[in-house]
């Protein structure tokens, strides 16, 4: 226990630069005498951690002090490798030199079986540039002017403070503060049309929870699924939140956001869907069918 909460203390360090005794005791759950007794030990152990008296000091690491590499164990190194071969197909990210580095620092070879690109079929790189465009507005805090495409007006511009870049279903999407509406929202790469990366900075910021960066409301949706729709509610569902009944339809039940897009997603099944429920949302669902209809009847 005491050799774990060791390792953790100098992470820590290594994270924050420093911190006092008090901080650590209570991030790791331990008496103020017991930090003191571990700093012994580190430093007994040959880590170079030292304290600084006065009102800004603490319990620091030297400032050039790195870990050995005897640290990580095998399965962690390929870990790293693995994660590596992952990004390497971003352009400019210097992927491949640094996964050659450190095949060799760790004396592995680095089996080639990831391939990861964020390109649409077709795309021709496109979309790699434009992750790595937002990418690096996130690390080094620059506004971003975009034209997006929303879900329920024509395209527009705005000027947004990049937080973080999030995978989800399939699909990318940028949280980012947005300076117009002086509120958090998420955007869809797909429907970013244009970036332009502005020189302007600003202090980073905490994300807030998905929930609350769009701004959309959150809804249990409940579906019913012929069989013959199996293969696409197994692409868009967990199988946990699908339960097969006994004539082999099937009945997925997820939390959704009530927008433009669950409108659309649904309509994208044609007639192999029913919806259960909520009530309403199968009024706007048959609404909208009605109004396709009367668009494109003969």
């Amino acid at each position: 226990m005491q050799e774990s909460r060791l390792f953790k203390i100098v992470y820590y360090l290594l994270d924050k630069g420093q911190a006092t005794a008090p901080e650590l005791a209570e991030k790791f759950e331990v008496s103020v005498r017991t930090i003191y007794r571990d700093i012994d030990a580190l430093s007994g152990a040959g880590i170079p951690v030292y304290t600084e008296t006065g009102r800004n000091g603490g319990i620091c690491l030297m400032k050039d002090f790195v870990l050995d590499k005897a640290v990580l164990s095998e399965e962690e190194k390929q870990e790293i490798l693995t994660a590596l071969q992952g990004i390497r197909t971003l352009r400019n990210v210097g992927g491949s030199q640094i996964l050659q580095k450190l095949s060799a620092v760790f004396h592995l070879d680095s089996a080639d079986w990831l391939e990861v690109d964020f390109s649409r079929w077709g795309n021709e790189g496109a979309d790699n540039e434009k992750f790595e465009a937002l990418k690096s507005a996130v690390i080094h805090c620059r506004h971003v002017k975009i034209r997006y495409a929303g879900s329920y007006k024509a395209v527009s511009e705005r000027i947004v403070q990049p937080c973080k870049l999030v995978y989800k279903a399939t699909t990318w999407y940028l949280k980012a503060f947005c300076t117009e509406k002086q509120d958090w929202r998420v955007f869809k790469l797909s429907r970013i049309l244009d970036l332009e990366l502005l020189n302007e900075t600003f202090a980073r910021r905490e994300c807030p929870e998905p929930e609350d960066a769009s701004g959309d409301r959150y809804r249990r949706i409940t579906l019913r699924f012929p069989k013959e729709m199996a293969y696409r509610v197994y692409d868009e569902f967990d199988q946990s939140q699908i339960r097969q009944q006994e004539n082999g339809d099937l009945i997925a039940s997820a939390k959704m956001p009530e927008d433009g897009w669950l409108t659309g997603f649904l309509l994208s099944f044609g007639t192999q869907v029913e919806i259960l429920s909520p009530a309403d949302l199968k009024e706007i669902i048959a609404e909208q069918a009605k109004l396709i209809y009367e668009k494109n009847k003969p």
